[in-house]
């Protein structure tokens, strides 16, 4: 029956499908946003930073004064760290800036299962102010089994278990495992190894005040670390995150290099446990989670060449929107403007009464006029560069032992920094040549 038809339906309550619900819902559009876990990002095992304003500007809530206790999020990322490791050394870019303490913060982070879920409530919340509270509603615990189409092969609602929703457009946030995304053919039927990673994480508990003094915190204010060196020439980094009373430590794997390399994920992560930088500063605390996942790597070739099709658009994880630049990982801002430019779409499809391909095609150009698709293609060189096989062991090994010479005291004559870089290199088995190339190909694509 025609009354009892969503505008919308969105496929999982993470970042991207919540964005996207709450968006429409704040454009009083009739709703159904299903989560197959118990709660809007229940089953989001990942933790991480979301970066930049988009997540304020959906949930404006977020641009409130909050105590560390009542903050939807961990901490406000106001120290940053990149770290280059050795067998026996790690070389660390250092910087703190109490400017990213103004709104909207500049990084937040976050456990997702426990930042999905305020996002949640945040969407119910924009429901129950619409002239659809009753009828618009947040489905937990709800798997779909496959999407519906008509004789045309345009998709019109979910089929879940024996229970059929109808809609005039369907948004897929269903996250990398892009089943449904799948079956309508706008992803390949596998994903090449190549392009996709596994990351894997352990949440460490701290009393408060050790975790603190540990990284140098006070108030809401919040550290990340990234980490390049440390996974024994396999492609991927570490990263650690600073929580209320935890951090977030793992890493970010490449499943094709662990493949070539014979690498245990878990075996790396022990091993970079055991590093003389990184082990005290697990003394004192308490592995409580662990997880794992698989993850996009930021390569552009797993985004779908279509993001749409008749009643139908993809977002988030499910349309392989990550980037890392060096600079940062993002991903949960992607996918938020992802949701957010979907449910665009569907308002302007709505008031057009036309959801066929060529008005989804809206979504994609939206897209493309963002940042998303503007920083995908400026910066996949920068993609390519970060994942050179040298980046991942003979670099840090290059500057920790430039900087470690730099610093011994050794009774014997000093030696001139020019000196000491022709020798490590020697040592390194780099040429003159090859350190040129990597740094104009690093300046012209980070």
């Amino acid at each position: 029956m025609e009354e009892e038809k969503f505008d919308c339906i969105i496929v999982g309550g993470g970042v991207a499908g919540c964005a996207a619900a709450k968006v429409l819902a704040d454009n009083n559009l009739k709703i159904l946003l299903v989560e197959r876990g118990d709660w809007t990002g229940a089953k989001n095992v990942s933790g991480g930073v979301l970066w930049g304003p988009t997540a304020a500007e959906i949930f404006p809530t977020l641009n409130e004064e909050f105590s560390l206790e009542d903050a939807p999020f961990e901490r406000v990322i106001t120290h940053r760290r990149l770290s280059f490791v050795s067998d026996q050394a790690m070389t660390s870019l250092d910087f703190k800036s109490a400017n990213y303490l103004s709104r909207p913060y500049n990084g937040l982070a976050v456990l997702r299962s426990r930042f999905d879920r305020y996002l949640g409530e945040q969407v119910e919340e924009s429901i129950a102010k619409s002239d659809f509270a009753e009828d618009s509603l947040v489905a937990t615990g709800i798997l779909v089994d496959r999407l519906l189409r008509d004789e045309n092969g345009r998709v019109t609602g979910i089929k879940a278990g024996e229970d059929e929703f109808h809609a005039d457009c369907v948004i897929l946030a269903e996250g990398v495992n892009s089943l449904l995304t799948r079956s309508i053919g706008l992803q390949n039927g596998y994903v090449e190894a190549e392009l996709v990673g596994t990351g894997i994480k352990e949440v460490w508990q701290f009393d408060p005040d050790l975790l603190e003094a540990k990284f140098q915190l006070e108030g809401i204010t919040g550290m990340s670390n990234e980490f390049v060196g440390c996974t024994e020439g396999v492609e991927g980094g570490a990263f650690l995150y600073t929580n209320k009373d935890s951090i977030s430590l793992g890493m970010v794997l490449g499943l094709a290099s662990l493949r070539d390399k014979k690498k245990s994920p878990y075996g790396l992560l022990d091993s970079f446990k055991e590093h003389p930088s990184i082990r005290p500063i697990l003394k004192g605390g308490k592995m409580v989670e662990y997880s794992a996942h698989v993850v996009p790597v930021g390569d552009k070739r797993l985004i779908p060449k279509k993001l749409y099709a008749d009643g139908v658009m993809v977002v988030g994880d499910a349309a392989g929107l990550l980037l890392n630049t060096g600079k940062a990982i993002e991903g949960m801002n992607m996918a938020m403007e992802s949701g957010r430019q979907a449910a665009m779409t569907v308002i302007e499809a709505r008031r057009l009464k036309d959801f066929s391909a060529p008005q989804m095609s809206r979504y994609q150009e939206r897209l493309g006029e963002s940042f998303v698709l503007k920083d995908l293609n400026r910066f996949q060189g920068a993609v390519h560069f970060l994942h050179k096989p040298e980046m991942f062991r003979r670099y840090p090994d290059l500057i920790n032992g430039i900087v470690e010479k730099t610093f011994v005291v050794n009774g014997r004559p000093k030696q001139k920094t020019s000196e000491i870089i022709r020798e490590v290199v020697a040592e390194q088995k780099i040429s003159y040549w090859e350190l040129l190339t990597t740094a104009i190909e690093g300046g012209m694509n980070l």
